[in-house]
């Protein structure tokens, strides 16, 4: 398999690194330093592309791959309110756009978890529900990707919260999710939801020790993917 690398900065050295492990080619990989290369790219080289790169360039990223029948496995977050048009586009043109803010096998158990809890807790109104995250100080958004899928795993199951906020913008008295992030290097990833009373908390963390395990969840995806139409994500890609 032909694989473009867009964004080649941390994960994506280590998503290339995998994907050749695993017996794949990289058709090329573009930067912010070499962006003008993907216009003398052959769509026809590449069976998939890995978009990890900034915010700022990552819809740009998407839709040129899109437009060019290449389907697109996208990790960057901080852009999601872009993402109705990417999700348009992918229909339009009979695509296949994948999205997911972690592709951690271990994280997307733990977005399980987080929900069957939320549905545990939802009645017990004597407990309230906080979430922290913490990354290295390279990552621009805040809170995570991670942790707003987390949010909204709860805000399903918790009808009398009205959404979710950082920490710092807290002047409500509960009717929010606050969220607390956190930019400490080298961690590449921690996040915890804690139910607080009283009496005691129920807590549940995840904890990265590498990036590996987002990479390889991406390169799996990329495996995957072939042959296979429309708006996807983890949920299709896990299926129980």
């Amino acid at each position: 398999m032909n694989i473009l690398l867009l964004g080649y900065g941390k994960m994506g050295k280590i998503i290339g690194e995998i994907a050749e492990s695993r017996g794949h080619q990289i058709a090329a990989k573009i930067n912010i330093d070499n962006q003008e290369d993907l216009e003398k790219l052959d769509p026809s080289s590449v069976d998939v592309a890995i978009e990890f790169s900034q915010p700022d360039s990552a819809v740009d990223n998407i839709l040129w791959a899109i437009e060019k029948g290449i389907p697109v496995i996208s990790g960057t977050t901080g852009w999601l309110h872009h993402k109705p048009e990417v999700e348009a586009k992918t229909k339009a043109l009979d695509g296949t756009f994948f999205y997911a803010s972690n592709y951690s096998i271990g994280v997307n158990m733990f977005f399980r978890l987080n929900k069957f809890l939320a549905k545990l807790m939802q009645n017990q109104q004597d407990y309230t529900v906080t979430m922290e995250e913490i990354h290295h100080t390279e990552k621009k958004d805040a809170p995570s990707g991670t942790a707003i899928t987390l949010a909204e795993g709860i805000l399903e199951q918790h009808s009398h919260l009205k959404g979710w906020k950082m920490d710092t913008e807290m002047t409500d008295g509960g009717q929010y999710l606050p969220i607390t992030s956190k930019r400490i290097d080298p961690a590449p990833g921690t996040h915890v939801v804690r139910y607080q009373s009283e009496i005691d908390d129920i807590e549940i963390t995840h904890t990265a020790h590498s990036r590996k395990g987002f990479a390889l969840g991406a390169v799996l995806v990329a495996e995957w993917i072939k042959g296979k139409k429309g708006v996807l994500s983890m949920d299709e890609f896990l299926s129980f």
